[in-house]
């Protein structure tokens, strides 16, 4: 395995720091922090930059792209601004609903992406008592096939760019929410249609991206609004879970890598004792065994990517980068705030935000327990399938 980047790449790399250099300011940033969004002309431009159409088929304006240079991206850009920019995942967004979404979907879908630059829908997944636990979703669909309609109910929580994005990806089961109903559908619905209301969550970090408890009352929607196959809606909704899990590793390694750097500049300026910071031993120490975990973390990211690329199943490895990225980007971020001391613990330093946002990582696409869950069963298959 090289991972040299290639021409194409460091060229697309110097352009994504010329991008962040002209629209990604710290005044912006605390801006888009506190209004919950980023302002649309700077999705717009991330997209007309074409960054933001990396991963979907060109068929329908993409750009070819692989996993490698999708997390080199990623990386790039939370290491550039030390901050969560949610337009990093718009272009994936589409992808999935390129996946199995109808021709005319995905057209909707990228018309509303070109116009705004915005992420076109938001997933309403995670239920108020079914988060990790999905089969405890009690969201429903009743199927009305006289009137050639469904009916949608449930509330949904923790529901990212529910008030930016004009579309509602809805997952509900059919008709029974028992337990042991596994027969679960998708739509893509208008966020505007009756009977969907919704209200903000307020995190403690990552607030780029706003984040919604959204209700469906007897919201009524046509059945051609269905996206993919009647009653496999989990399936296809894990269908792209490990690409996600590269570029949410990306996003953690980016911010790790970010404190890193801001923990290293500053030591190199501070004078303690007569000295420079870093010629302190235990400063020096805990700069070292940060180097080594970014390291270790790049590494095991960019391994998962090139067998994501080669066709490589990376059940087990997207688990084990998910789980160790996400911890240890918070470990790197948090040995980085003790390092600048008191001054990291305001909100006028940076390493604030990055530490409060790696923490994030840890519930995003799957918690870390999840990870275990998926890890375990993958790795006695791998050592000790004889005996199952």
């Amino acid at each position: 395995m090289d991972f040299t980047k290639t021409d194409e790449q460091e060229l697309m790399l110097e352009n994504l720091r010329e991008f962040c250099d002209r629209w990604v300011t710290e005044e912006r940033i605390q801006d888009w922090y506190d209004k919950r969004r980023v302002d649309d002309e700077v999705c717009k431009a991330y997209l007309e930059a074409g960054f933001g159409y990396m991963f979907i088929p060109e068929e329908y304006g993409g750009i070819p792209s692989d996993a490698q240079t999708l997390a080199m991206v990623v990386e790039e850009l939370m290491r550039t601004t030390g901050a969560t920019m949610p337009f990093m995942s718009y272009g994936l967004s589409m992808y999935d609903l390129a996946t199995f979404g109808t021709p005319e979907q995905v057209a909707k879908g990228m018309e509303a992406y070109n116009e705004t630059g915005q992420q076109c829908f938001s997933l309403a997944l995670s239920e108020p008592g079914a988060g990790s636990d999905n089969q405890s979703m009690t969201a429903t669909v009743h199927w009305d096939d006289e009137n050639g309609t469904c009916v949608l109910d449930g509330a949904k929580t923790m529901v990212s760019h529910a008030e930016t994005a004009p579309y509602i990806m809805f997952i509900g089961k059919d008709e029974d929410p028992s337990h042991d109903n596994k027969s679960y559908s998708m739509f893509l619905v208008p966020k505007d249609t009756p009977g969907i209301t919704m209200a903000p969550l307020h995190k403690i970090g990552q607030t780029s991206t706003n984040f919604d408890e959204v209700y469906f009352d007897n919201v009524v929607v046509p059945q051609s609004d269905l996206l993919g196959e009647k009653g496999k809606g989990f399936k296809q909704l894990m269908h792209n879970f490990e690409i996600e899990r590269i570029m949410l590793s990306a996003h953690s390694l980016g911010l790790a890598q970010a404190a890193l750097e801001e923990a290293a500049r500053y030591a190199a300026q501070r004078v303690t004792f007569g000295q420079k910071l870093f010629k302190h031993q235990l400063i020096a120490e805990k700069l070292t065994d940060m180097e080594i975990k970014c390291q270790n973390m790049r590494n095991m990211l960019y391994k998962t990517a090139w067998e994501f690329d080669n066709g490589i199943p990376v059940r087990l490895d997207s688990a084990l980068c998910k789980r160790y990225l996400s911890t240890t980007a918070t470990e790197v971020a948090s040995d980085a705030m003790q390092i600048i001391g008191g001054l990291g613990y305001t909100t006028e330093s940076k390493i604030g935000r990055i530490w409060i946002d790696a923490r994030g990582d840890s519930f995003a696409g799957g918690t870390e327990e999840i990870m275990v869950h998926i890890a375990g069963r993958e790795i006695v298959k791998k050592y000790a399938s004889d005996l199952l």
